[in-house]
């Protein structure tokens, strides 16, 4: 059981069942902290194979932060963090080599070629240099890139990027799938594949860790949902599970009525006011 607290309000618990798939992620009280300011209160949830879990959350409630650490960019202030059966921080090379990590905003080396950019990224996970290439040929045509392949990254267009990135986490065919805003710049076709993916990459028996601000596609795309509120977990269910407990038709409302958000008719007649003075 996780109950669902959102500031001071009293929730009703929301309980969940766990899938009966072995657990591709367990964490267990992390915490965070930047420049001794602790921005992760104790964070506990699995991620199971066969699941696309979503990660919801306000800018700064820690979304980013979590996936860094999943990732090994970050270490953990405390906790215990298991993948599949290794730890963190202590195996995070073995960890890496089962992931496959879009981050929100990544640093392309822009003086290379979309082609050269991805030959790098598998030459480090020493995938053999047919296949590697047999991979990188497949993943730039589907995703429209073929005619790009040997232009510079600094020519791309951010969604011309963003699909570089997505190639470069598919590459080592990763067990686990940690996306930060995966469809940010993306155009609608290509967000269609991307989503249609990643259902098929959980039939796949694989894990996707998915997080976005764009509430309508979560509760499209996964299965099961967390929600994070200045770094405390407040919610963990299924989108109907978290809509049902509140009363809400959409994934949307139920997430501001946890977070208890602001109303927003107050703000937008303040911007109409303040754009006519």
């Amino acid at each position: 059981m996780l109950a669902a607290k959102a500031g001071k309000s009293e929730c009703p618990p929301l309980w969940y069942k766990k899938p009966m798939e072995k657990a591709a992620i367990q964490v267990e009280g992390l915490r965070f902290c930047y420049d001794q300011v602790e921005v992760l209160h104790g964070l506990t949830f699995e991620l199971c194979l066969g699941e696309v879990l979503g990660l919801l959350g306000a800018n700064g409630a820690g979304k980013s932060t979590t996936l860094k650490i999943l990732a090994g960019i970050l270490s953990c202030g405390s906790g215990k963090i298991r993948v599949h059966d290794f730890t963190l921080p202590e195996n995070r090379n073995e960890v890496k080599r089962l992931l496959g990590y879009v981050p929100e905003s990544a640093g392309l080396y822009e003086s290379l070629s979309a082609k050269e950019f991805l030959e790098l990224c598998g030459r480090l996970h020493e995938i053999e240099e047919k296949k590697l290439q047999q991979k990188i040929s497949r993943l730039l045509e589907v995703l429209d890139l073929g005619k790009e392949r040997f232009h510079r990254l600094a020519t791309f267009s951010k969604g011309m990027r963003q699909k570089v990135l997505i190639s470069a986490a598919l590459l080592h065919d990763p067990k686990i799938l940690l996306l930060d805003e995966p469809l940010s710049g993306l155009d609608v076709v290509s967000s269609v594949l991307v989503k249609d993916l990643l259902a098929a990459l959980a039939r796949d028996g694989r894990a996707v860790f998915y997080s976005s601000h764009v509430l309508d596609v979560v509760e499209r795309v996964c299965s099961r949902v967390l929600i994070i509120h200045q770094g405390n977990l407040i919610a963990d269910g299924s989108p109907e599970q978290l809509k049902t407990l509140w009363g809400q038709p959409t994934l949307e409302d139920a997430f501001r009525s946890l977070t208890q958000a602001s109303p927003t008719d107050p703000l937008v007649e303040n911007i109409l006011e303040t754009m006519k003075l």
